[in-house]
């Protein structure tokens, strides 16, 4: 997904600690246990993704982080893509314009009525909510990674 917006994985290292894992999730969730997270940030979600969240599967590294994070009373952030009903959005050979169904719409919401979720409909109000959640934990944004 990166490749196509011409992201790389360096570029968010300069910001961000970045974990891939291209094993079973076990792995990256098992570290849920331990006090690694204080934030599970599931970016950018497409409407499986959440509806997924919303009715509680966890067959994918996401879905299962979101879960297993909820359950420990750990704060979840969803950049939700279809969420509201009209969506102009960049596609990988420029910008679109998509209808989100209602079923979708009532996913992002009902997403929202979980506990500790936090859903953003923009690459700003993302950060708002990084921002946010630092300043409770008295911490503040890593400009490098190790």
């Amino acid at each position: 997904m990166l490749g196509i917006y011409e992201i790389t994985l360096e570029s968010l290292r300069q910001r961000f600690r970045v974990l891939r894992d291209k094993t079973a999730s076990s792995v990256p969730v098992g570290r849920l246990y331990t006090d690694v997270y204080h934030t599970v940030i599931v970016a950018p979600a497409t409407s499986n993704t959440v509806a997924k969240c919303a009715y509680g599967f966890s067959d994918t590294l996401p879905t299962n982080m979101f879960a297993q994070a909820g359950k420990l009373g750990i704060p979840g952030i969803v950049f939700a893509c279809d969420t509201e009903p009209v969506v102009v959005t960049q596609a990988p050979h420029g910008w679109v314009t998509l209808r989100p169904r209602r079923i979708e719409l009532d996913n992002v919401e009902r997403l929202r009525a979980i506990d500790h979720a936090r859903v953003v409909a923009s690459v700003d109000e993302l950060e708002q909510a990084l921002t946010l959640r630092l300043h409770e934990l008295s911490l503040s944004w890593i400009t490098s990674s190790s």
